[in-house]
């Protein structure tokens, strides 16, 4: 089961942005964040909520999607997320997160996944206009966006080649990511 949800978590970056996800929807997914593990016990993790559609579409403009795809500039009207859950941190309480960030945004997306949705972490994106539009004060820097809504896209893991880390998608759009190998990441000590 956990296998199951784990092969599902991919980064999705084409939705139904029709299908709308509600604010105690993103709650629960983000109280699942909350619980995981946390350095030191800080739990210093703080979320802004975003499924508005207006909000949503301002914060769509200040996002860089794909970098490896360098001829696509993210989903066009119709196919972008549905919400958005910005992860800050507080500085008041810790300014070292240590991998907490990626403990929790694994936690949220795997709610997100089991409940046939999904989503996408972005760390390119202009945080001046961001912290601007929510009114995000000082006391708290922005980690992460994450875009998350009904994945309108296939992808498939494929074993990789020659040593390209690079993602694709074919002619039919259908998202290629290269994973190397098991025995390749295991070191015999």
């Amino acid at each position: 089961m956990l296998r199951e949800l784990v092969l599902k978590n991919r980064s999705y970056r084409r939705f139904y942005q029709n299908e709308r996800i509600s604010k105690a929807k993103l709650i629960q997914w983000i109280d699942l964040a909350r619980l995981g593990a946390s350095g030191r016990n800080a739990q210093s993790l703080k979320y802004a909520v975003i499924n508005e559609p207006d909000l949503c579409d301002q914060i769509f403009e200040n996002l860089a999607w794909a970098g490896y795809l360098s001829d696509w500039n993210g989903p066009i009207e119709g196919e972008r997320p549905a919400a958005y859950v910005i992860m800050l941190n507080d500085e008041k309480l810790s300014r070292n997160y240590f991998c907490d960030d990626g403990i929790a945004v694994q936690n949220l997306l795997l709610g997100a996944v089991e409940d046939e949705f999904g989503g996408c972490i972005l760390r390119a994106f202009k945080e001046k206009e961001i912290r601007e539009i929510l009114k995000i004060s000082k006391d708290y820097s922005i980690i992460q966006v994450v875009a998350l809504g009904k994945p309108k896209e296939e992808i498939v893991i494929e074993e990789m080649k020659n040593e390209d880390i690079k993602y694709w998608r074919d002619e039919n759009g259908v998202h290629y990511v290269p994973k190397r190998k098991l025995d390749d990441i295991i070191i015999d000590i």
